[in-house]
């Protein structure tokens, strides 16, 4: 028999003595110190676990309760995570409206909706401090939808400069324009743009304001005369690209559009003549050979009606022996000169 087995053979039977010797009054006293024991142990594992955090948001005026902390336990919410970030915005005084601001079951919301809690604080945070519009509704919405909310406030306060085109995205470097008198330019910009709270969500991404100047570039270089005025004046190509209002219904605002190199290219204008009249020659040369073999199809064919007049004479010619034959063995011969002959 081993020791466990010895414990309860031992302690069992002696239980039972005991509790036999005991009066009903004895009985309900001992339960309810044991049930007051259990409760006294259960709430000393709740402070042990939840009492630097309670103490943590008390002192920073944060109100959560203790209730609270067993609820997010209870609701698989990560504790820590809620108080550090209200304790965070208590100091900042950020979201300090019991009806539109920063809640502790807003907070937990939103980490159940798969958000990133402490991120969305940080850029409330910041906006405030830039004297930007963000309250926690939008920035959480503006989370939810897969946007990092804390660079976009960065990008409003710190605009950030996008190359177009954009050379980590693809094989070019450079935008190619022809202008009209035929010469090609290959220009390298540089957009400076500021995101836009306001259209954050649903707005169009970088890759559709780097499309939408490329286009503006090479539609301005296209309508200028000469591509030495573009040379000269290459503001007057940011300036006509920015009137064209290419931020709408996008996240970003850009700020300035700045030509960073301009090279000068091919000359397509005269590589297309050339090409053209080089056409133009192939043409004439297969009209004046087609011409050649008509002129000698038309030779030879001239050729082959003499041969065939001649043949006809020819024939026309053999008839007649034969029918001066046939006239003499007719005797119509003698009788037309013995007529011809008179009297």
């Amino acid at each position: 028999m081993n020791l466990a087995s010895w414990l309860m053979t031992a302690t069992v039977p002696a239980a039972q003595a005991l509790l036999a010797e005991l009066t009903p009054q004895q009985i309900a006293l001992l339960a309810v110190i044991v049930l007051g024991g259990i409760v006294l142990f259960t709430a000393l594992v709740i402070v042990a676990k939840f009492g630097g955090l309670w103490i943590r948001a008390y002192v920073s005026n944060a109100h959560v309760s203790f209730l609270d902390l067993v609820a997010m336990k209870l609701r698989q919410v990560n504790a820590s995570t809620i108080v550090d970030a209200k304790v965070k915005a208590m100091q900042a005084r950020v979201g300090t409206d019991p009806e539109t601001g920063i809640t502790t079951r807003r907070l937990e919301t939103h980490f159940l909706a798969g958000g990133d809690v402490p991120r969305v604080i940080d850029a409330i945070i910041a906006a405030q401090r830039a004297d930007i519009d963000l309250d926690f509704d939008r920035a959480s919405a503006i989370d939810l939808a897969g946007r990092d909310v804390l660079d976009a406030v960065r990008t409003s306060v710190y605009p950030k400069v996008i190359d177009c085109p954009d050379a980590t995205k693809g094989s070019k470097t450079t935008l190619s324009a022809v202008a009209r008198n035929g010469v090609e330019l290959k220009i390298r910009a540089r957009v400076t743009v500021r995101t836009n709270l306001a259209q954050l969500i649903g707005g169009a991404t970088e890759d559709t304001i780097i499309a939408r100047v490329g286009e503006g570039i090479i539609t301005s270089i296209g309508s200028a005369e000469d591509h030495l005025v573009v040379m000269e004046n290459p503001d007057r190509i940011s300036k006509a690209v920015l009137q064209r209002g290419l931020d709408a219904h996008t996240a970003f605002e850009i700020v300035s559009i700045d030509i960073a190199d301009i090279d000068v290219g091919e000359n397509i204008g005269a590589r297309l003549q050339a090409d053209q009249a080089e056409a133009d020659m192939r043409k004439a040369q297969a009209l004046a050979e087609q011409r050649r073999a008509n002129a000698i199809a038309l030779e030879q064919e001239m050729r082959a009606k003499v041969a065939e007049n001649r043949a006809t004479v020819l024939l026309a010619q053999a008839e007649v022996p034969l029918a001066m034959g046939a006239a003499f063995r007719e005797g119509n011969l003698e009788r037309t000169a013995r007529n011809g002959a008179g009297p």
